[in-house]
């Protein structure tokens, strides 16, 4: 296939940030007194747009969580972000990508200035062309939105979407992809559930960040 743009998703794809986001949340619950949900639960934040996590896997109020948002924030606005590390080898990939003609953009539900700062903090920010997040008001909140947005600004037509291609860690990525319409090949070394991937029926899996490079030749 003669893909042209490939729209990564951050967590568990580009960074493997579960430490600090595991923690922010905890932090969070331990704020409002709330019941710490274990670890394996916790995983499951990793992925949907924040305040969702907070309401289904920590059984909040839609009102509390959106609380123990801002709560998680603050320690992750100083901290957090960056209690995170870049995939081993990533950013040789990226370089090489770039460098053979394809377009790069990042579509996370993280917040859009956070993911710059995080992208800066590892020295990968040039190879992007688009860096699109979710906002602190609360708009673009959902991942298919993040990736209209990124059609937006690169002024991508209906025509252009079968060179698009999203490459995420979990179902959200690969359900929003078929949402806009465009491709979606799945990472199983992030954080999806086994079988997560094959279930929500990513077009493509690949097992190793390596593997970038040979599907992307």
């Amino acid at each position: 296939m003669a893909w042209k743009y490939l729209l990564f998703d951050l967590d568990g794809t580009l960074t493997d940030s579960k430490e600090g986001i595991i923690k922010c949340v905890r932090h969070a619950l331990e704020e409002m007194k709330k019941p710490i949900p274990p670890e394996e639960e916790l995983l499951e934040m990793l992925g949907p747009p924040l305040r969702d996590g907070f309401h289904k896997v920590a059984g909040l109020s839609y009102e509390e969580a959106g609380e123990a948002v801002k709560r998680y924030r603050k320690r992750y606005s100083v901290v957090g972000l960056f209690e995170n590390k870049l995939y081993n080898g990533m950013e040789q990939v990226l370089d090489t990508l770039q460098k053979r003609g394809y377009l790069l953009a990042v579509a996370t539900s993280k917040l859009e200035e956070y993911t710059i700062r995080i992208l800066e903090h590892f020295g990968i920010k040039k190879y992007f062309t688009e860096i699109v997040g979710s906002m602190m008001d609360g708009s673009r909140n959902e991942k298919a939105d993040i990736i209209r947005e990124v059609f937006a600004r690169l002024e991508i037509t209906e025509e252009q979407k079968k060179e698009v291609i999203m490459i995420g860690d979990r179902k959200y990525d690969i359900l929003s992809a078929k949402e806009c319409n465009i491709a979606a090949l799945g990472v199983s070394y992030g954080f999806a559930q086994e079988n997560e991937l094959e279930e929500c029926k990513a077009d493509y899996i690949l097992n190793e960040v390596s593997e970038l490079l040979s599907f992307f030749s």
